[in-house]
C-alpha cells in the first residue's frame, strides 16, 4: 500500500506542468452535497472523461485482457459484482466484498484499511493484485502503446505527454468522479420536504435508523468515513485497519460504507459473509459478537419483526438515482 501512496505523489508531480483545457462542471445530485472535489492537477473535460471510461471498461488491463475494471463494478449492481469476493483473471477469487464506485469522487481515501488515499491511485491496488487483474503499470504502459487505437486517444486528450502513468491514471479517476448518486425518495424526504415520499413503515424505519444508526451513518453520503470494529466476528481473519496502523486496538475495522444504494449491493460487509439486508438487520438488532476492539456504539437493538421490516423498509429508500 505504501509503494501505491508514493508512486501517486510521483503522479502528481507529473502532471502539475500539464496544460490544460477549460474545465467542465458536473453539478452534484442535490444541494444536500457538498460541491465535487476536483484536485487542481486533473481537471474534468470530456474528452478525458471518455478515455477514463473505455480504459475502466477494457480487459486490455488485466494480464490475461480477460477482464476489466466494469468486470467487478458492474453499472446495473451500482458498480459492485453481486458476489461475496471478487473474481479475478483466471478465477482466482479475492479476498474482499466489491464496493459500489458511486460517489468515490467525496471519499477521503480508499480500501477498507484507508491504505489508499487518492482515487487517481487506487486503481494501482486492483491492477497489481494477484486475485485480480495481475498485471503492472510499466506493462500496460507497454500495451496501450502497441495498441491501434490508444496511442491516437491519448494524446488527443493529453497532446504534449505520452501514454505514461499519469495520464492513465488521472483518466480513470476523472471518469469514475462522474459516478455520481443521489435524488432517492429519502432525499425527497428529508432534503426536500416531501412528507409523502415515505410510506408509514418507513417513516418508523426512518425513526429506528436516526435512533440507533446515524453515529456512523451520517451526512449526504450517510456515513462518516471512520474505521469501525462492528462485531462481525470474534477472531478476524482480515486484519483491515491493524494491516496499516500495526496497532492492535485497530484489528477489525473497517472504513465504514455508504449506505446510498444498499438495497442494489448484496451481498454485505467487507468479505460478503452477509447475504442479505435482512442478515444486517439481524446482525446489528443483537449487538454483533464479542470483541474486544468492537465499537461502543455497537448495541443490542431488540427490535420487533415489525421493527426490522420497517428498517429494511427504509434502507430501500436510499436507492438514487
Amino acid at each position: 500500500m505504501k509503494r501505491f501512496a508514493y508512486l501517486g505523489f510521483i503522479l502528481f508531480l507529473m502532471g502539475c506542468s500539464q496544460p490544460i483545457p477549460e474545465t467542465e462542471e458536473y453539478p452534484v445530485p442535490h444541494h444536500g452535497f457538498s460541491p465535487l472535489p476536483i484536485p487542481d492537477n486533473n481537471p474534468m473535460y470530456a474528452s478525458k472523461i471518455a478515455l477514463g471510461e473505455r480504459l475502466f471498461f477494457d480487459p486490455l488491463l488485466s494480464v490475461d485482457s480477460s477482464i476489466s475494471c466494469g468486470t467487478c463494478h458492474l453499472p446495473e449492481k451500482a458498480f459492485t459484482d453481486g458476489l461475496p469476493k471478487s473474481v479475478g483473471v483466471k478465477n482466482r477469487v479475492g479476498k474482499r466484498n466489491v464496493p459500489t464506485l458511486f460517489n468515490v469522487a467525496y471519499h477521503p481515501y480508499f480500501f477498507v484499511e484507508g491504505g489508499n488515499p487518492r482515487l487517481e491511485t487506487q486503481m494501482l491496488g486492483p491492477l497489481e493484485t494477484h486475485e485480480e487483474m495481475a498485471f503492472s503499470l510499466p506493462e500496460l504502459i507497454h500495451r496501450l502503446q502497441a495498441d491501434d487505437t490508444y496511442p491516437e486517444l491519448f494524446k488527443e486528450v493529453f497532446p504534449d505527454r505520452d501514454i505514461d502513468p499519469y495520464t492513465i491514471t488521472a483518466s480513470i479517476a476523472a471518469y469514475q468522479r462522474t459516478l455520481l448518486s443521489g435524488n432517492s425518495r429519502f432525499d425527497d424526504f428529508y432534503y426536500f420536504g416531501d412528507s409523502s415520499a415515505l410510506t408509514a413503515e418507513e417513516l418508523r424505519g426512518w425513526q429506528i435508523f436516526s435512533a440507533s444508526c446515524t453515529g456512523c451513518h451520517k451526512g449526504p453520503l450517510l456515513t462518516h468515513f471512520d474505521f469501525e470494529n462492528i462485531g462481525l466476528y470474534e477472531v478476524y481473519p482480515d486484519l483491515a485497519r491493524m494491516r496499516i496502523t500495526r496497532d492492535s486496538a485497530d484489528e477489525g475495522k473497517v472504513k465504514t460504507p455508504s449506505l446510498r444504494n444498499v438495497a442494489l449491493t448484496a451481498p454485505y460487509m467487507h468479505d460478503g459473509s452477509l447475504a442479505t439486508l435482512r442478515d444486517v438487520v439481524e446482525h446489528y438488532n443483537v449487538g454483533g459478537k464479542n470483541h474486544p476492539n468492537k465499537s461502543p456504539l455497537i448495541q443490542p437493538l431488540n427490535l420487533s419483526d415489525a421493527d426490522k421490516n420497517a428498517l429494511e423498509a427504509f434502507l430501500k429508500t436510499l436507492t438514487g438515482k
